[in-house]
């Protein structure tokens, strides 16, 4: 078949299409593959509460154009329940994911299978038609925590973190001022729910113990 100048650029357009739609279906595969949920058999995960102590600093310091001030060490070990991923809105620059954490008997896939969870707008809700536990232990044994991570070998190691996981994470919880008047602060207990209950979280390390 032979082809015009104007036939050949279209076909050859129609194929580069193709290629790119292939390279974008590998890519997604690999991601959702990369990060499919574990399923951890029964029993409690993470049987202590988050670490919480005073600020070991009262410098400020600047990250991505915000200045950020430390309000409290932290440091937690806590099975992954939701992951979210955040691009477009105001906070994505400096925290990518979002997870939903869960210790004590939020960490036991016992309790878990009869609780729904999800994320959504920087929100974490979850739901049950039994409830396993005490309605407030699922309050106050689980939080949303919004992560901005140190370096970028910090947020690589966040963004591969996988629901049912057990994540160990260290850092500071932080308030955050940026151009335009933005203010950003954590939530200082676990206590707490709705707007601003969740940590925001400085992240200078991220471990995954067996």
């Amino acid at each position: 078949m032979l082809l015009n100048r104007d036939e050949l650029l279209e076909y050859l357009k129609a194929r580069l299409w193709l290629v790119a739609a292939i390279l974008l279906l590998l890519v997604v595969g690999i991601q959702s593959w990369s990060t499919r949920a574990v399923h951890p058999p029964p029993g409690i995960l993470a049987p202590a509460e988050p670490l919480q102590g005073p600020p070991d600093t009262i410098e400020p310091w600047n990250c991505r154009g915000y200045r950020l001030f430390a309000l409290a060490t932290f440091d937690i070990r806590a099975r992954v329940l939701s992951r979210e991923r955040y691009r477009f809105d105001r906070g994505a620059e400096l925290a990518p994911i979002d997870l939903a954490l869960g210790w004590g008997r939020m960490s036991d896939s016992a309790v878990l299978e009869d609780i729904h969870v999800r994320q959504s707008d920087r929100w974490y809700l979850w739901s049950t038609s039994s409830f396993p536990i005490p309605e407030e232990e699922i309050s106050t044994h689980s939080a949303n925590m919004h992560l901005i991570p140190a370096t970028p070998l910090v947020r690589a190691q966040l963004l591969d973190l996988r629901v049912g996981q057990l994540a160990h994470l260290q850092g500071r919880l932080v308030r955050v001022e940026g151009p335009g008047g933005f203010q950003w602060a954590s939530s200082l207990t676990r206590n707490d729910t709705g707007e601003g209950a969740c940590e925001l979280v400085w992240v200078d390390s991220v471990g995954m113990p067996k």
